[in-house]
């Protein structure tokens, strides 16, 4: 419903407005254009099964889809727009496809906000029942009570003893003392594949599931894919890798996008130079030797936020709240921050000089966080693993919680947007990024 009230009013209103200032005049022509453009564009991302129960409400599969229908739509009106110029299509393509994306996307992400709330409190979502040895059952437990907003609600839990014999049967008790809709089998070496078979077989057709959890973890859709073969059911996995194509479109995206956003808030980054000027003695830009894409040092640029010599009272800090050999990127109530410097930071205003660290190609608009080489020297084997892509202003740390987040937490996000890295992740990232901009909350410092 809300799909549609959207992109019939914006599509609508978008070629009107457009009419509008070409001739002067209302027509009914461009809203009947609209309307029919907004039906086939309803057709297209419902085909695309972008309200599926499997993809609504987390991770970038929906947003995903959305994108395919939309560009399916946009590639059969401009084919349409060659054919028959005087069709009026070119508002569709300029201004109302565009204006309809952006409302379709925020109304989305306003249903996702909706729903993350709402499984917080263990609504909306799928009532689990965990089958497997010990480990494994407890791995994924904790990974989804951590993870609420994935919408997987666990309520029993079952490990089989021995070959596994009977665990059918314990299982249809089980389902029957917790009301689970759900069984998943995880990870075990105690239930071979026949009593997978056995459990499938008494699960009620269309009321009840069964899910298999492998021993992959931070793995985005697109790299997997099903494969059965001498009836297995395989799972390939794609070598993580960004192509020069995707590296192409990256770079193009970043100054795009970046020269747009210098151009928009150019007042605001003289209003802010002048802030920081006015807050103390020092430079306005504070220029700092960070470590980007493999390896290499860069210097990146910030609006000052902390009093001047802050850089040699940094360990001390570290020290004091016991922290020192942990690669932590805040100190808390950090006492070197100015008044105006707390302000800029809580709005992330004093990050926006990094947009010419963009420009010159040494970050990127979104990617892991850049460090200091202090910080990279204390990482593990696979942490180095977040310097195979350019750092960047924002990233998926970031919009998950922000100064909250721990270091492990943080990192594991990080790889996972380095090893499933897509166009649409960028762009939904961005926007995510926007909103926690103008509602900061408790989490930014």
């Amino acid at each position: 419903m809300t799909d549609t009230v959207v992109l019939a009013t914006v599509v609508v209103v978008g070629m009107v407005v457009w009419d509008l200032v070409l001739t002067g005049t209302l027509h009914w022509a461009p809203a009947l254009t609209g309307a029919a453009l907004a039906a086939g564009w309803l057709t297209a991302i419902t085909l695309a099964d972008t309200r599926s129960h499997r993809v609504t409400g987390v991770g970038m599969a929906e947003y995903r889809r959305l994108w395919d229908a939309t560009l399916t739509v946009v590639a059969t009106v401009a084919v349409i727009a060659v054919f028959l110029p005087d069709a009026g299509l070119t508002g569709a393509l300029v201004l109302a496809m565009p204006l309809g994306f952006v409302a379709l996307m925020a109304e989305r992400a306003w249903w996702r906000s909706w729903l993350k709330h709402k499984r917080r409190y263990g609504r909306w979502s799928t009532r689990v029942l965990l089958v497997g040895s010990g480990p494994s059952v407890r791995n994924i437990r904790d990974e989804f009570h951590a993870n609420p907003q994935a919408g997987f609600r666990v309520v029993g839990m079952c490990e089989p003893e021995g070959d596994g014999a009977g665990v059918a049967a314990h299982v249809r008790r089980e389902l029957a003392a917790t009301g689970a809709d759900t069984v998943v089998v995880t990870g075990s070496d105690v239930l071979p594949a026949e009593r997978v078979k056995e459990i499938s077989w008494m699960l009620e057709s269309g009321h009840q599931h069964l899910m298999l959890a492998p021993s992959l973890t931070d793995i985005a859709g697109p790299r997997i894919r099903t494969r059965p073969a001498c009836g297995l059911p395989l799972i390939h996995v794609e070598t993580p890798r960004l192509t020069r194509s995707a590296r192409l479109t990256k770079r193009s995206f970043d100054i795009a996008v970046s020269l747009g956003i210098i151009v928009l808030v150019a007042p605001v980054l003289v209003a802010v130079a002048l802030i920081v000027k006015a807050s103390g003695p020092g430079p306005v830009l504070y220029r700092q030797q960070r470590i980007g894409l493999g390896g290499r040092t860069f210097e990146m640029l910030k609006f000052r936020t902390m009093r001047v010599g802050a850089d040699a009272e940094l360990a001390a800090l570290l020290k004091a709240q016991g922290t020192a050999e942990t690669p932590l990127f805040k100190i808390k109530d950090d006492p070197r921050i100015t008044p105006a410097g707390r302000f800029l930071r809580k709005y992330s205003l004093d990050e926006l000089p990094q947009l010419f660290n963009v420009l010159s190609g040494t970050m990127s608009l979104v990617g892991p966080r850049p460090q200091i080489a202090k910080e990279v020297a204390l990482y593990s084997g696979s942490q180095r693993r977040r310097l195979l892509a350019s750092p960047g202003i924002t990233g998926l740390w970031q919009v998950s919680g922000r100064s909250a987040m721990d270091w492990t937490r943080a990192v594991r996000l990080d790889l996972y947007y380095v090893e499933n890295w897509s166009l649409i992740t960028d762009v939904v990232i961005l926007l995510r990024t926007f909103r926690a901009v103008i509602a900061p909350g408790e989490t930014a410092h």
